[in-house]
This record gives C-alpha cells, structure tokens and sequence, in this order.
C-alpha cells in the first residue's frame, strides 16, 4: 500500500516539494475522489482522497516525483437536469494541472451518454483515451530576467501563432520548428527586432484539444481556442517532450525574449472549455463541479449559457471558477514570466445576469490584485451574446482590441463615404472610445488585421471569403469582410491590378504606424502571407495557415516598407503620444491641425460631405504636451500627412509658412521601389503643389526648430 498522508487543501493543483507531491481539487458536489496514477505502460493506482477542507480534496504522497502522470474520477450525483454530471467512470484532467501529457483520441467512451440512448449513462472507461496530468519541477534558471515594461505608446505588438510562425523558418533547426523553442530561435528574433516589435502576443497556449467534428473530417484545432487547462503550456508546442518538459522550455522562450526587450502576452481563452455543450465530452470541469464551472440554465440545468458560440461560457459568477483565473493570471505571471494577456471574447467574463457589467466581480478582482493589475491587460471587447459589442467600455487598466478603428480603415481605404470623420478620429487615437474614461491613446489597440478574417494580402484581393477547405460548405467564417478585391476576385496577372494591392497594402501599414495607439501587426503580414481567401483558417493546421518565410525574399520591398515604417514611429515621439491631442494648448500652439488639400483649415462642411476622402494633417511637434520619463519637455520633428483615398490623382497645396517653411518627404505608399529615408530630391516650400497619386499617402518632415 501506497503511504498517503493528509497534506493541505492549497495549494490546488499537484505541487512537489522535493520529496514528495501534494494533490488538491476542489469539488462542492463529490462524495469522494480518487488521485489516479499512472505508470509508463498504463496501469493505473487510485487513492481515495479522504481529507476534506472546503470543498477541496487532498492528499499528500511521499517520492512522487515529477514526471508522474496522474488524473481524478469524481464519485457523485448524476443528475444532468439539476447540473450534476459527476461520473467515476471518466477520468478527469486537473483544473490546475501544470503540465499534460499524451493526446486525445475521440471515442465514444468520452461522453457522458451512449450516442445511440443519449438518456442512458455511459459507464464505459474513458481513461485509455485521456491525456493525463503531469506533476512538474517548478524550479528554473531564470539569471538576470527581467520583465521589459514596455509603456504602451512605445509598444508594437506582433500577433503570432507558435507553430505556425515558426514551422517554416529555414534558419530554425527542424527539431525546434513549430515549438518554443523556435520562438527563442536568434533568426526569429532578429526578425522581431528589424520590426521594431517590443511584444509578441502568442495565439492560445494554455493546453488545448481539437473537437471532435474537426477530427471526424481529418482537421484540427490549428488556433487553439480549445482550452481544457488553464496552467499548463500546450505540450505539442515543446521540442523536448511532453513529460513536463513543455514547461522549462516555454520559460527559457521568455527569457530569451526578454533578452532582446521584447515581452511575452498570451491570449487567454478563459470564457468557454474544451467540453462544449450538453453533448460534449466529459474531460475535467464537467465531472469535477459543473455547476461551479459552467453557466447553466436556470430554467432547465442540463443545458448551458453560450455567450461564446463554443457551446459554454465560464461561470465567471462562481468563486472557484473566479479563484481559478486569478490563480492561473497569477501562476503565468510570477511562475512563467509573462507581460500580460489578451482576453479572447472578454465581454463574457464581465456578465452578471446576463448584461455585461463593467463592474462586474471580475473587474474587481483584476483591479486590485497587486500582481494582475501591473501587467499589461488586452480585451477583444465583444462576445457573441446580446449586448456584448463593448468597444470602448471596458475601465481604466485596461486596453481594447479597437474593432471600430479597423472597420474605419478598411473602409476609408476601399473607398466608402462618410468614413473621413471617423478616419480621423481612428487615426488620432479614438479620442471618443477612450477619453471620457479617463484612458489615454494607449488603451486603443490598433489592427488592420489578425488571425480571426483575411490577412492583408487577401483584404486587397477577395471581396468574398473562400473556406470551402474547412469542410463547412464556406458557411463559417464572417461575411463582413469590408474588403476590396481592386477589381478582379483572387490572384491575378493584370499589372494595373498587381501595383493597386500593393499600394494599398502600403496604405494599411503606414496608417496603422503612424496613428496613435498601440499597433499590433498580424505575423506574415509584413511579407505578404495569403491564406488564398481562407478568413477563418482556424482548422487549417498546414501550409495555408502556416508563414512562408520564401516570401521575405519575393515580397523584401513591402517587407523593407514595414521596417521603415516602424523606424519613423521609433524615431519621432510625436507618432506615439501618450496623451490625446487637444488642438489648442495653453500658448495657442496648435498641436493638431486638419487641412483640405488646398492647404485651407478643415471647416464643419468639409467633414459631412459624402465626397471627402482626402486631408492634409499637420502634427506639430513642438507643441507635445506630455514630458518626457525625467520629467524633460518633448520636442519632435513636424509633419504633414497627405491622404488621398480617391481614385483619382490629386494635387495638394502646402498650407503657409506658419506652418513651416520647407518640407522633406519621407514616406510615399505610390512609391513601387525600396527605398530609404529621406527622399532628397523632394524637398517642397510652403505653398508648393504637391501630386499625391490616387489611393496613397505621403508623409513630409520639417525639422524641428525651423519656421515658427
């Protein structure tokens, strides 16, 4: 017989010491619970956990060791009407487990229910088709690490998945493409850096599990927002085994990172699991506490709430559900090193009832949790239930994914009316969304594009999604694309139409660098990467979905117009402000000014005209408002921003001398060839005419002290 000793109900989850490992699993419903272990070839042990402290199961075992794969069965009612779905016949994934081990395999013997009677219980053991918990070494090298702290207007965010950035880099050694240790590769640093990326926010990296329809027709679940456990890094992501060494190496991934000054944000998938709805699999919350875990119907609790479109939502009103975010925010911040998060579907977590508060329980916790509140805290501001588009409503600490500043873009680039207006307020850092709050620029997470809809390369080249390889009949994916195929749909030869997309990707990437906010770039898209008009390529777990990195070479002018682009927002302060523009300050020193292209002050008629798809912005930077770290006043170059959305060529007058006398162009989306900045044939003088090509930008530079 195995020595059990009583051990302590925190923390949860399995924690060795050195000698041996306490277990603890919190269940209000169980009537008793068995540790599960389990030996290389199979074999299981059970221990019955007879030591109960609040709910919480636990058990202290003398020479487990990490490396011990383990799980729980959960002896309780069965009584799906009321929420009661325990089953000892399914074993069952620690809410808390820091590593896992093994893949899924799909058999009925999952499920709660037979699928011929979805009435009759299935007692069928599902433990020979689990993955198993991994109890883990905490203990790790971490030198010198430090967390960079980038502020948010010195931040440039880059998107990327794991395995699909990193599978193709020809520079990573095979063993280590599409893992964590392919991420810390110097090559694929050194990219970041030529960026001027300061963060990498990594697609879902808590463990995950495909579905089983996607499995059914030969896919998978390439972007992982799947979760089953909360504390654990995704073990097919590690190059060095599954046995718990997917967690040493996703550390030394962020210590490498931040070597270079760059910070690591996860997106977090804490509104919905891996379980689904009433037909789903039994895998772990289900069998432990379901109702602690899940929003069910009060009316009717077999069935669940989904404000998701994943069959579930989180009970974000429970204490345990609540205790396990915090706990897991807290474990990847002081255990693992991360800089932030970035909250899939985050409306979800705020419901109480069934609006979305944004005083809800949850915002209270993270506000004045002394770890969580000091990182960096992204929402995508929406879920899928009624009432849950809250693009600028979330409180001060947090920053939103600005879906209203990429419709805006999108729609002023492809050419809509009566987008100028808001155009403007996008590219000045959504004053309207974020200033009454009391937020600053920083809050508006900028993006064109990311992994959810068409990269760049396809937004200039289909007006209509293509996802017939998903196997859904190209029903999934949105229809509100707000993309502009430039005339032809897909690939195509026609010169005319090839110099057009490109422009127009040009005309994306400048805007999104040189509007305020954080910018966030969606990996490939500095060079060209195509999902052939796949926009929801979530399955797509294969070249489709994956960086070509040959394209660096093919497309190296857009790539080298990225680069430029981020050297100029780098350089001048006055691209990345930390306080919204006031138009005035307290000399009468214009910071912000909007011009016609007749070089003549923007007026109220200006602005409602359905016509008006070009400006002139000038940006004085002589007249920030903010100091510098050390308290020292900020002076900047100025400039003027040309805009020209019409489909025609337009010639814009320079505004006069008080603006500045002579001007440099230093960015031009018509330009085809790469180049560096300045431009030293442009050199214009107040007044001057200035052609700007139809659907382009120029940008033109006055040295700062020169004029008035």
């Amino acid at each position: 017989m195995r020595e059990v000793w009583p051990g302590e109900p925190y923390p949860l989850g399995a924690t060795w010491d050195g000698v041996g490992t306490g277990f603890s699993v919190f269940s209000e419903v169980a009537e008793g619970v068995e540790l599960c272990l389990f030996d290389d070839d199979g074999t299981e042990e059970r221990i019955d956990l007879q030591e109960v402290d609040g709910f919480v199961w636990h058990g202290y075992l003398p020479g487990v060791m990490p490396g011990q794969r383990y799980g729980y069965r959960v002896r309780g009612p069965y009584d799906p009407a009321q929420g009661l779905r325990a089953n000892p016949r399914k074993l069952l994934l620690d809410p808390y487990a820091k590593a896992v081990d093994g893949e899924l395999t799909w058999n009925e013997a999952l499920f709660p229910y037979r699928f011929r009677q979805p009435d009759r219980v299935n007692t069928a053991d599902s433990a020979p088709y689990m993955p198993k918990n991994v109890v883990i070494n905490p203990f790790f090298d971490w030198g010198n690490d430090r967390p960079p702290r980038t502020p948010y207007h010195q931040s440039v965010i880059y998107e990327a998945h794991v395995r699909g950035l990193t599978i193709g880099h020809p520079a990573v050694p095979e063993e280590q493409r599409g893992t964590y240790a392919g991420m810390a590769h110097p090559a694929v640093i050194e990219h970041l850096l030529s960026l001027g990326v300061s963060a990498v926010e990594l697609m879902p990296v808590h463990h995950f599990v495909p579905e089983h329809f996607l499995v059914a027709r030969g896919l998978t679940n390439y972007w992982g927002y799947n979760t089953m456990a909360y504390l654990a890094p995704h073990g097919a992501y590690s190059s060095s085994g599954t046995r718990g060494e997917q967690v040493p190496e996703f550390k030394a991934m962020v210590r490498a990172l931040h070597e270079a000054g760059i910070e690591v944000v996860l997106d977090v998938v804490y509104n919905h699991t891996a379980e689904g709805d009433h037909m789903g699999p039994t895998l772990g919350f289900r069998g432990i506490d379901n109702a602690a875990y899940y929003r069910l119907h009060e009316g009717d609790r077999r069935y669940y709430l989904d404000y998701t479109g994943c069959g579930n939502s989180l009970n974000a009103r429970s204490p345990h559900a609540l205790q396990l975010i915090m706990d897991s925010l807290r474990y990847w911040v002081l255990d693992m090193h991360v800089d932030g998060f970035r909250f899939d579907l985050a409306s979800a977590l705020a419901r109480e009832l069934h609006d979305v508060d944004r005083l809800s329980a949850f915002f209270d916790l993270i506000q004045q949790d002394p770890v969580i509140s000091q990182v960096k805290l992204i929402a995508e501001p929406w879920d899928v239930g009624p009432g849950g588009y809250q693009v600028g409503n979330f409180p001060p600490l947090w920053t939103e994914w600005n879906g209203k500043y990429r419709d805006t873009v999108r729609d002023f680039w492809r050419g809509e009316a009566s987008a100028l207006p808001e155009f403007a307020s996008r590219l000045t850092g959504s004053a309207d969304l974020y200033a009454t709050s009391g937020r600053r620029p920083g809050a508006s997470i900028n993006f064109v594009t990311c992994h959810d809809g068409f990269t760049l390369t396809d937004l200039v080249a289909y007006d209509r999604k293509h996802n017939e390889a998903n196997g859904e009949d190209n029903r999934d994916g949105t229809d509100d694309n707000r993309s502009w195929n430039c005339g032809v749909e897909g690939p195509s030869d026609d010169p005319e139409i090839v110099r057009l997309r490109q422009r127009q990707r040009r005309n994306f990437l400048a805007t999104l660098f040189l509007s305020q906010g954080v910018p966030m770039l969606s990996h490939g898209d500095e060079f060209g990467r195509t999902q052939q008009g796949n926009n929801n390529a979530y399955c797509q777990d294969n070249e489709l979905a994956w960086v070509d990195w040959s394209m660096a070479e093919t497309e190296g002018d857009l790539l080298e117009f990225v680069r430029t682009a981020a050297r100029l927002r780098s350089r001048h302060p006055v691209f990345r402000r930390r306080r919204f523009f006031r138009g005035t300050t307290a000399d009468n020193d214009r910071d912000l000014v909007w011009l016609t292209p007749a070089g003549k002050e923007m007026t109220s008629g200006d602005w409602t005209t359905g016509y008006a798809r070009a400006l002139t912005v000038y940006f004085n930077g002589e007249a920030i408002t903010e100091p510098g770290p050390r308290g020292e006043r900020i002076v900047d170059d100025s400039f003027l921003l040309l805009v020209n959305a019409h489909d025609e060529d337009l010639a814009f007058t320079l505004p006069g001398e008080e603006f500045g006398g002579t001007w440099l162009t230093v960015l031009d989306t018509s330009d085809e060839a790469p180049y560096e900045e300045p431009y030293p044939e442009d050199l214009w003088q107040s007044g001057a005419v200035v052609a700007v090509a139809s659907r382009s930008l120029q940008l033109l530079r006055r040295a700062a002290h020169q004029g008035s």
